[in-house]
């Protein structure tokens, strides 16, 4: 098998035409050069220059290999360069999940700076529920999860990137309420007692479902639980039918479908600290993804961080 620098000796020797002159190119003496295109010769069972005391010329054999060689020096060159640049984290993928109200606030915000950052790299995206997130980065099927805190996994590690809060969503126009004096007006969650209540699953939304039965306990308010959703859309599209109320995070407002309304939750001190909602950034700290290492090592060196809301 002929070995590279038998190639660019080829390869300088066709385009020059010369051996002296493809020796200065390559910055080597000639005799080095010469050698090297007999061996690759003799390799190939074929001679690749015609050479008379005048002129040197590519044979029918080395018009053939030229492109060839250019072609394996270029993919050699370009390999060697890929490689270097995965091995620091200027090139590569990285595996997002994400939660799907993660996917309208936190993700979007991190992505924009992430690819300002690091253009040489790619982002696969995977629309996960937290404890699926969990699963994927344990198995290493996820790179970086945007979740809700969920149980922790050995080696999963863990920062808060957002904070949120929980509001109530009805459906408009009902009277599932009575007259409120203020359509705008905070609600207090006793004023939810025994309506039927959309909630979160106890198994992929486990982190929600917790927080709104806490919220609901400190109120003094019955839970009449009627449905379950994992995700707040599927929430979301159940009030706009008309099946009941729910809370969702604030974040939610935005994209939220035609008519749902939405109250804040007023209350005693102890209910509006308890109303907290936390996103996290979750990675596997045995991680061999140079580009994962690299963007938290960013986010760490220049505050990458979508905020509170």
């Amino acid at each position: 098998m002929f070995s590279l620098p038998q190639l660019e000796s080829f390869v300088a020797v066709a385009e020059e035409l010369h051996f002296g002159a493809a020796a200065a190119r390559l910055n080597m003496t000639q005799p080095p050069l010469s050698r090297q295109i007999q061996m690759l010769e003799k390799q190939l069972g074929t001679q690749l220059f015609g050479r008379s005391s005048r002129r040197v010329e590519l044979t029918a054999a080395g018009l053939m290999l030229l492109p060839r060689a250019r072609q394996i020096l270029d993919m050699c060159i370009k390999t060697d360069l890929d490689v270097r640049r995965v091995s620091s984290g200027d090139a590569g993928a990285i595996t997002v999940a994400y939660t799907a109200i993660a996917g309208q606030s936190a993700l979007p915000q991190l992505l924009r700076r992430a690819v300002d950052i690091m253009p040489g790299v790619s982002f696969v995206l995977r629309e996960l529920v937290s404890t699926d997130q969990m699963d994927g980065l344990v198995k290493g099927s996820v790179d970086i999860g945007l979740l809700r805190p969920v149980v922790a996994r050995p080696g999963i590690v863990s920062r808060p990137i957002m904070t949120d809060r929980l509001v109530i969503a009805i459906p408009s126009g009902s009277a599932i309420l009575g007259n409120l004096p203020n359509m705008d007006a905070p609600l207090p969650l006793a004023c939810l007692d025994r309506l039927p209540l959309l909630m979160y699953s106890t198994k992929e939304a486990r982190y929600f479902h917790d927080l709104v039965l806490r919220l609901f306990a400190s109120a003094g308010a019955h839970a009449n639980i009627t449905q379950y959703a994992s995700q707040v859309p599927a929430l979301l599209a159940f009030v706009q039918a008309g099946l009941g109320v729910t809370l969702v995070p604030a974040s939610a407002m935005a994209s939220s479908p035609p008519g749902v309304d939405f109250h804040e939750i007023s209350g005693s001190h102890g209910i509006r600290e308890l109303n907290r909602v936390d996103l996290e950034l979750a990675w596997n700290e045995q991680t061999a993804n140079p580009a994962v290492r690299r963007l938290l090592k960013l986010i760490d060196s220049t505050g990458l961080n979508p905020g509170d809301r």
